[in-house]
């Protein structure tokens, strides 16, 4: 599932809760209004980020005809999410890991990643730490506020320090 740009640290990006905050009133991307909340200025500091930046998000391919134009991001590569596994499915929730962890962490594929996601919970990180070689920063945005200047600082000191 490696791109051609190599061994380059993935950045996995939500939509809903992170870019589309929640905030009082707001609803998830079934109204055209949702797209109102998108802050145009996170594009420019996105691609600043030294990583490859993959959506990670429901949204699938329409995050890259909904969202990426209007961030000024050209089309990213997408997460394409597997039906669970029975089995797997009852260990993730016994363990509390959210169904996208097992998916991304096969898709890195022992490459450094950084997740944004405003569903991240301490029983992903654990599972991210137990079986995946290689780097990883799992950080939560808080769905009321989406991605903030804090978040964008961690995640720029953390691909700073690989």
């Amino acid at each position: 599932m490696e791109s051609s740009l190599g061994r380059r640290p993935v950045l996995f990006l939500d939509v809903d809760g992170t870019l589309l905050p929640f905030g009082p009133g707001a609803e998830p991307r079934e109204t055209s209004s949702s797209l109102e909340r998108l802050d145009s200025r996170l594009g420019v500091r996105l691609a600043s980020l030294p990583a490859e930046l993959v959506w990670a998000t429901t949204w699938e391919d329409e995050a890259n005809t909904e969202i990426a134009p209007r961030l000024g991001l050209p089309p990213l590569l997408v997460v394409r999410w597997p039906e669970p596994a029975l089995a797997e499915d009852r260990e993730d929730q016994w363990f509390g890991v959210h169904w996208k962890t097992r998916t991304l962490v096969a898709w890195a594929d022992g490459r450094p990643f950084a997740w944004v996601d405003d569903e991240i919970a301490d029983g992903d990180r654990e599972w991210v730490l137990a079986r995946h070689p290689g780097c990883a920063l799992l950080h939560r945005v808080e769905p009321g506020r989406g991605l903030t200047e804090e978040d964008f600082a961690v995640v720029s000191d953390w691909l700073a320090a690989l």
